[in-house]
């Protein structure tokens, strides 16, 4: 499973990988944080995230993600201050940002918000961001640079200016114009390429390595004792950030409203959402029981799903993942999923069949399926044919398959009959056989000849 990890000014890319080995991905705004747990990683870190233009991450997705299993840590920047404020539901904070934020000796946003350039940039900063003036001040008061009541007058000139404006050399000239010590200014002034301090660099590598050590033992997911609360603005949230690729290896994306919309208009709105409801329950109650994956478990279910769809070869897959807008992750994820959903159904087998007449009452196909199944074992009883054979149907296999496939179901006959009979319900190919035979002696028996 993934591990995702938002960062942007405070820590590359590179420098991240270097710690940890984790998927990164830019500054957080509203929606990542729900989209990237859609994929069910074990766990996000949140380092950088967006301010003012950018709605910011929501407090609501990260409860989301946490309620669904998913360890989330934050430190250094947005990640320290939504730590601190969800603390008490399961986020886990890292660092000293984080520790100041938490205690209350930190309040304001504005003490890690920085001015930065684009991502072709590398997010490169402008601005200095509070904490680190702070913990620089701080530094420098330890290293004999600067004296106490230099040290507390040059901290509150920075806290006065706009964080887009705070920067070393504009806080020395501030310094300057409110006629603090000259010399003293002179040798921080000399002082700082050597021992300026990048906090918030310093907590977001801390947070890595909580998270390696924290996880690269136990897999157990996220244990919380609240219960999600789903709301109306919530509901918007989600429909409103849900994005669907178009295709793999592209940019190009959808609302998943917009795919809602497209089922509606073609009139198959309740089918696939009956479906998507059934996949919900049985990974719900796959997540209930606590139940794992084994990766032997994860081949059979892509080998079985590849033979279902007759994708006999790894190009013909990765021509349906990028069809599907997966990538070898995301596929890997839908496989997972799918193996606990094939389990659950083998689980459940006895109640769906219980259940089975009722749910065809409220389709009304009920009405339409009881007198058809009951006439047909009436006249096959009655002909002697409950189990007849190709000679009974006075045809070969190969015609049997052929009237069924291409008259029966107007479709191309499948390369793996077998697959085809599991993926219909059936526990093998004889098994489909025998009802096919079934089908063309009863429609024999109902008009002259089937194939008319």
């Amino acid at each position: 499973m993934s591990i995702y990890i938002f960062t942007g000014p405070s820590l590359s890319p590179e420098e991240g990988r270097a710690e940890f080995d984790a998927v990164f991905l830019p500054p957080a705004a509203q929606g990542d944080v729900y989209r990237a747990s859609l994929d069910q990683p074990r766990a996000i870190g949140i380092i950088d995230g967006y301010f003012e233009r950018i709605p910011s991450v929501w407090h609501k997705e990260i409860l989301w993600a946490i309620s669904q299993g998913i360890h989330v840590f934050g430190s250094a920047s947005m990640g320290a201050l939504r730590a601190a404020e969800l603390a008490a539901f399961g986020m886990e904070g890292v660092g000293t940002i984080y520790e100041a934020f938490a205690s209350g000796a930190l309040q304001d946003d504005d003490e890690v918000a920085v001015l930065h350039g684009a991502a072709e940039d590398g997010y490169r900063t402008v601005s200095e961001a509070m904490v680190n003036i702070r913990a620089t001040l701080e530094a420098a008061v330890k290293a004999g640079v600067l004296g106490p009541e230099t040290h507390t007058r040059l901290e509150r000139l920075a806290k006065e200016l706009f964080y887009p404006e705070r920067s070393w050399p504009v806080v020395l000239a501030r310094g300057a114009e409110q006629k603090l010590p000259a010399g003293e200014l002179e040798a921080l002034r000399s002082w700082l390429p050597r021992g300026r301090v990048n906090q918030k660099r310093v907590d977001a590598l801390a947070m890595l390595r909580v998270m390696r050590e924290r996880l690269s033992g136990s897999r157990e997911p996220k244990r919380v004792r609240y219960s999600f609360e789903y709301t109306d603005a919530w509901d918007q949230v989600r429909r409103r950030t849900g994005q669907l690729r178009t295709s793999a290896g592209t940019n190009e994306a959808v609302p998943t409203e917009a795919l809602v919309e497209e089922l509606r208009v073609g009139g198959t709105h309740e089918r696939a959402r009956q479906g998507a409801l059934l996949r919900v329950l049985a990974l719900e109650e796959a997540r209930r029981q606590g139940l794992a994956v084994s990766s032997e478990t994860l081949q059979g279910t892509v080998d079985a799903f590849r033979r279902e769809r007759e994708l006999f070869d790894p190009a013909d897959t990765e021509r349906w993942m990028a069809t599907q807008g997966l990538g070898l992750e995301d596929f890997t994820r839908l496989m997972r999923d799918e193996a606990q959903v094939r389990r659950m159904a083998l689980l459940f087998e006895p109640e769906v069949t219980r259940s089975l007449p009722d749910h065809l009452r409220t389709t009304g196909e009920y009405a339409r399926l009881i007198p058809r199944a009951w006439e047909k074992q009436r006249l096959l009883a009655a002909n002697g044919l409950e189990a007849p054979s190709l000679a009974d149907a006075g045809l070969t296999a190969e015609a049997l398959w052929q009237w069924y496939f291409g008259e029966r179901l107007g479709r191309p006959m499948p390369d793996e009959v077998d697959a085809f009979a599991r993926s219909s319900g059936f526990a093998d190919a004889e098994e489909l056989r025998r009802a096919v035979l079934r089908e063309w002696c009863f429609l024999r028996l109902t008009a002259p000849d089937p194939r008319t």
